[in-house]
């Protein structure tokens, strides 16, 4: 059964059993698949409706964030409500280690080496975690991973002075107040 199919299903469902928050998060989120459709002028494949679930969960999230800040713990608990309902139509999430093995293929496969190339390595991983991790987690987790492996590959300049101190200083250790070896 597609997704679409099931949603309006569990809709009817919530209609029959008088679950108005159910009923009401389920109407928000074929409502938003809809208008998308209506824009695209094509019917959404299944990745696309989980791309919209998976903003709808978003906002949400933000939306609480914001509701505790406020102190609206009220209303930050229907929007976890609205989320707990949304989430059951995503695929399961993605582990850290799961995650991180991506990111791993994807550096691999991209020949990514810099925090430069981060635009391609999220591209590549773009399709594979819609849906199933936070965008932002995910980039934040590629640049740490491209930072570390850029910062292997290039030993410091500053290890060694020229006359085999650290950073330069005479044998006795005096600098100047920036640092550089005075004398």
């Amino acid at each position: 059964m597609s997704l679409k199919n099931r949603l309006q299903e569990e809709l009817t469902a919530a209609m029959r059993s008088r679950d108005a928050s159910r009923r009401d998060t389920l109407r928000m989120a074929t409502s938003a698949a809809y208008n998308l459709e209506k824009r695209n002028q094509k019917p959404l494949t299944e990745d696309e409706l989980v791309g919209v679930l998976a903003r709808e969960v978003k906002t949400r999230r933000e939306s609480v964030d914001a509701f505790r800040k406020g102190g609206r713990e009220d209303l930050a608990g229907k929007e976890e409500a609205e989320i707990a309902v949304l989430s059951e139509f995503l695929p399961q999430g993605l582990t850290d280690a799961e995650l991180q093995a991506l990111v791993d293929q994807a550096i691999a496969a991209t020949g990514a080496s810099s925090a430069r190339d981060l635009g391609k390595v999220m591209g590549w991983l773009a399709s594979r975690t819609r849906g199933r991790a936070d965008g932002r987690h995910v980039s934040e987790l590629v640049a740490r991973t491209l930072a570390g492996r850029d910062l292997a590959a290039h030993e410091p300049a500053h290890v060694a002075g020229a006359n085999g101190t650290p950073n330069g200083t005479l044998a006795g250790g005096a600098t100047d107040r920036k640092g550089r070896a005075a004398g």
